[in-house]
């Protein structure tokens, strides 16, 4: 094992609940330590610590950001897609990014480069963040790396090692409480049997609960296999099939999340603003949705879920939109003509059903909630923030004064889905 701690092997992990069309995994073991009987002597003082402070049940939220001091200058590369009125400078950036994040040991971006202005909050994991949650009823996070992470290097070497470094860091501030924070991986999709392995690693060596993704790679993917432009990929072609079987095999969750566009897609417009010549999508008010859905629809119905059956999958931002086209979606996927030829067994409902989990992320409309849990099950849906990009206060605010779930229904998006999907140490 790591030095650093487990978190996947507290002996506080209850047993995981089932999650509908997920395969049996078996449980780690939990270690067990031993202590000395010996009596101390009566002439030596001893201080013993106060037991930790026991934490009140609450919101467990899921999709929750953070940055490693490192990984300062690649954020720096996204300011001006965040906020348009950042300086030009940070757009052209994108266009010359640093040839390491990890080039300087502050990982500070070049003076002419404004900072992302949620760098200060995503820096934070000790002092603001748990003030806020604390203040307002979040239990438990599961921290990640923010985008674009690995996925934004273009060159396979850099990618790998700022996941590395990345987990590395994350894995460490996590190890510092962990009764109120886990973590999830990152990893570089540019070689798919290397992020199987370094999930492997993560999960064994440094007690993660899972794995959050994005498959639009910056720079051209190896192999992958399925047909996409350079370096972007939706996750079903043949080159991805290690990571899928690796992750089955770990019996961890993995979370797709979308990001802006690669550098290599992006231009410099005549206000020196960043843009793939349509500002208007608003990029993660709209772009977003619209990219990961098509990434979620390939891997429904390339048969990656057939052939890889325990695979679980969690959406963010209530399903990307999909919940509320199931019905057309599959309308059309289930006609004969489709059922004929179509590569998957099963349509998009059963998938969502059996595969695919969605969170609250950014989306607070219990109207919406409530729509997702008719069509796919109450325990398909999870609670999640999105903080920093939006507040815990306006998200706890949300869920205790306005979703009026039934009680038990509320506990399970609240808290018990989460424990089980990922195997949390928390008690139900």
């Amino acid at each position: 094992m790591s030095t650093i701690t487990s978190l996947s092997a507290a002996s506080s992990k209850p047993e995981p609940g089932p999650i509908p069309g997920a395969a049996a995994s078996p449980e780690a073991e939990a270690e067990s330590g031993s202590t000395s009987s010996q009596a101390v002597p009566p002439d030596i003082k001893t201080t013993i610590p106060k037991p930790a402070k026991k934490v009140p049940k609450g919101t467990i939220a899921i999709e929750e950001a953070v940055l490693n001091p490192s990984g300062i200058s690649w954020m720096a590369q996204t300011a001006s897609l965040f906020n348009p009125s950042s300086s030009s400078s940070a757009s052209s950036s994108l266009f010359n990014p640093p040839s390491s994040p990890s080039s300087s040991s502050t990982g500070n971006p070049p003076a002419h480069m404004p900072l992302h202005s949620q760098t200060p909050l995503l820096l934070d994991i000790h002092s603001t963040r748990l003030s806020e949650m604390d203040a307002h009823g979040v239990e438990y996070m599961l921290l990640s790396l923010t985008s674009p992470g690995p996925q934004g290097q273009s060159d396979p070497v850099e990618a790998a090692k700022v996941a590395r470094e990345g987990n590395d860091w994350l894995a460490a501030e996590v190890s510092k409480n962990p009764a109120r924070f886990g973590a999830l991986a990152s990893v570089s999709m540019h070689d798919a049997e290397q992020a199987g392995r370094e999930v492997r690693r993560c999960v064994q060596e440094l007690g993660v609960y899972g794995v959050l993704q994005d498959f639009e790679v910056e720079g051209p993917g190896e192999g992958m296999g399925d047909g996409e432009g350079p370096g972007e990929g939706t996750g079903d072609g043949e080159g991805y099939r290690p990571f899928w079987r690796e992750v089955e095999r770990l019996g961890v969750p993995v979370y797709l999340h979308p990001r802006y566009p690669p550098g290599w897609e992006l231009r410099i417009d005549g206000e020196g603003i960043a843009t793939d010549g349509n500002r208007e999508k608003g990029y993660a008010a709209v772009q977003f949705h619209l990219d990961l859905s098509k990434h979620i629809y390939a891997i429904c119905s390339s048969g990656v879920f057939n052939k890889f059956p325990g695979v679980q999958v969690v959406v963010g931002h209530l399903g990307e939109g999909i919940p509320f086209n199931l019905h057309r979606a599959n309308h059309w996927y289930n006609k004969p003509v489709k059922k004929a030829s179509r590569p998957s067994k099963h349509d998009y409902t059963y998938y969502f059903k059996h595969n695919i989990s969605i969170t609250t992320s950014g989306f607070f409309s219990t109207a919406g909630l409530k729509f997702c849990i008719e069509q796919i099950g109450v325990e398909r849906c999870l609670y999640s923030i999105d903080y920093p990009y939006d507040t815990i206060s306006e998200a706890q605010t949300w869920w205790k004064e306005d979703v009026d779930l039934l009680a038990k229904d509320k506990e399970m998006v609240a808290r018990q889905n989460a424990i089980r999907l990922f195997k949390l140490p928390l008690e139900l």
